[in-house]
């Protein structure tokens, strides 16, 4: 059975790690929507945006398809700060099984693991990153609540939640 999983939620709430150890138990091909985001637009003030995230669904779609058409499983992480650009994506892969998660960590967590990598963000861009993508809960929500969690929990915990 072919389908996708989105994981979204805030800088540093450990999706990207989540999502990879994921794709490689599944062994399914992982895609990163903010890597387009970013290359697609440079942020003015912070903010990002809806049409440069819509064109980064026009720019990943046919790749996911390419995939799922091959009988491959896909996950697919990102920020995804507007309901609206997970409403798009969905709408235009509905011919496909999906399954979505928003992962949460405490605001003190997602800056402490943004601060230990080597192109960090920064305190600031933590804090707005986190109030946007908490607005709203999308798919099924895994807390990712302390330091501690391991990959293999969390990852075990979403595969639990799919048929």
């Amino acid at each position: 059975m072919t389908y996708y999983i989105i994981i979204r939620g805030s800088l540093g709430c450990g999706k990207t790690t989540i999502s990879k150890g994921l794709a490689k138990q599944l062994k399914a091909e992982y895609l990163s929507i903010d890597e387009i985001v970013d290359s697609q637009d440079k942020a003015k003030d912070g903010f990002i945006s809806e049409k440069s995230f819509l064109k980064a669904n026009e720019l990943i779609i046919p790749r996911i398809k390419d995939y799922l058409d091959e009988g491959k499983k896909v996950i697919i992480d990102g920020n995804f700060y507007r309901k609206s650009q997970l409403d798009d994506l969905i709408f235009k892969l509905k011919d496909y099984q999906n399954y979505t998660f928003t992962l949460k960590a405490p605001l003190k967590i997602c800056i402490e693991r943004d601060s230990k990598r080597k192109n960090s963000l920064g305190k600031d861009a933590a804090e707005v990153v986190y109030s946007i993508t908490t607005k709203f809960d999308y798919g099924t929500v895994i807390e990712n609540k302390s330091m501690k969690e391991t990959i293999k929990k969390i990852v075990k915990e979403i595969n639990s939640k799919i048929i």
